[in-house]
């Protein structure tokens, strides 16, 4: 049976590689819609939970996955001896910077490398992580066809997909997301889209493996020098005494040509400070400067650096410094309502308070503990008692769970960088 009739009739084994905040939601999409799904994993630990019905994705709540390993539509092994019974490979595994802010691909080779010898006949293989444009054809294909000597396009398919996974969000999910596929060729397009048909609602099929490289760089890199403008913004209006979110929500009621964008201590998450770096390397080694791109990230990096010294303002209204003076923190994940820590400006800011000798606690509802360069926390609970012994409340991450009319109404100076005092007045409370 070919592999377009499988799919249609769902006995097609689809084999997800890396089980992580992309991966395994898309797998257990998969299995959801009828798929046998294969989860390739290193974590042991991970493994063993996820075979016992235990998620350690946010977005994978543990009573979906008891069903599909009942069913037996859904595994996970570090076996990768059994790719080569999969009809459709997917590689879902993190692509971060290197110090040097470098591109590191290491995770996209090493998943190659288990796929290309075990690589047969009527495969699909689909590249998820995010990277350069050129990663797919320059890097992956060699590396497959070189391997297993089968030919792109004639003994096997190959494609990029790039995930569009936003942790915590309650409206969009897998199938109700567009999925952007480029194929290698004409065939490899329409096989994958074919495939992502069957789980999600609407397919986007561009030219190339490139042109849906790009789209994925496209869509953070927007955000993230829409952001840079709206954080240099923010200290544009703390000179002029103007109060940012105001000047935002008034430009917001303008039904076309703008769309509103708003500033905080920072920016977090995989996405959004790390993919344009990799359009900007890919950039500089073809001899062009992408300076939007890096002014972007120079403000945005300087952020948890301007939230540190608007504390140090507020604290000498009290003739206090920040050495010694103590300081609690609100939220340290790098988003609302999620557990996920990854490039979190709460931990910048955490640490250069620390650096300057502050006391720093935190309470974070979705993160019990938090380590900064060796320095260990526990999130304390927010009583009356903590919030009254803090020289000053900075809010990071404005969960949902905290009340901040109660925290405006027991802390003696509030430090709000997300506006989640929003409605609260007063001589104690300061807007970023």
């Amino acid at each position: 049976m070919s592999l377009e009739k499988s799919i249609k009739d769902k006995s097609a084994r689809i084999g997800i590689l890396g089980l992580g905040y992309v991966g395994l939601p898309l797998g257990v999409e998969f299995a959801r819609k009828g798929f046998s799904v294969v989860g390739f994993e290193v974590n042991p630990a991970v493994i063993a939970g996820l075979n016992k019905g235990r998620s350690h994705v946010a977005d994978v709540p543990s009573s979906a996955l008891g069903g599909l390993l009942s069913a037996g539509r859904f595994k996970a092994t570090g076996k990768f001896d059994e790719l080569a019974r999969m009809d459709a490979v997917i590689i879902c595994v993190p692509t971060p910077l290197r110090k040097s802010k470098e591109p590191d691909v290491s995770y996209i080779l090493k998943a190659t490398k288990e796929i290309a010898p075990r690589l047969r006949k009527g495969q699909l293989v689909v590249l998820e992580s995010t990277t350069y444009p050129g990663t797919t054809k320059e890097l992956v294909l060699p590396l497959i066809q070189s391997e297993s000597g089968l030919k792109v396009g004639r003994d096997f398919q190959l494609a990029f997909s790039p995930e569009r996974v936003d942790p915590g969000n309650r409206t969009y999910k897998i199938h109700n997301t567009p999925k952007v596929v480029g194929g290698v060729t004409p065939a490899c397009t329409e096989l994958a889209a074919r495939l992502y048909g069957e789980v999600v609602n609407a397919v986007v099929s561009v030219t190339s493996t490139e042109a849906a490289e790009m789209v994925k760089l496209l869509e953070n890199t927007f955000r993230a020098v829409n952001i840079g403008l709206v954080n240099e913004l923010a200290q544009m209006c703390h000179r002029l005494r103007l109060n940012v979110w105001e000047i935002i929500g008034a430009a917001a009621t303008k039904p076309f040509g703008y769309m509103p964008f708003y500033p905080g201590p920072g920016i977090g998450g995989h996405c959004i400070p790390l993919d344009p770096h990799y359009l900007a390397w890919k950039m500089k080694s073809l001899n062009f400067e992408p300076r939007f791109i890096e002014l972007a990230g120079v403000i945005n990096s300087a952020m948890p650096e301007f939230v540190v010294r608007r504390l140090a303002e507020i604290l000498n209204l009290d003739g206090r410094s920040v050495r010694g003076s103590r300081v609690l923190v609100l939220g340290v994940a790098y988003k609302p309502n999620v557990p996920d820590m990854r490039e979190s400006p709460a931990i910048d800011v955490v640490k250069l308070l620390a650096d300057q000798g502050a006391k720093v606690a935190y309470h974070d509802p979705h993160v019990p503990t938090l380590e900064v360069e060796g320095i260990k926390l526990a999130s304390k609970p927010l009583s009356d008692a903590t919030l009254r012994s803090a020289d000053v409340v900075a809010v990071l991450t404005a969960h949902s769970q905290v009340d901040y009319r109660r925290v405006a109404a027991r802390a003696r100076r509030v430090f709000d960088a997300r506006n989640a005092m929003n409605g609260q007045r007063g001589s104690k409370v300061f807007r970023l």
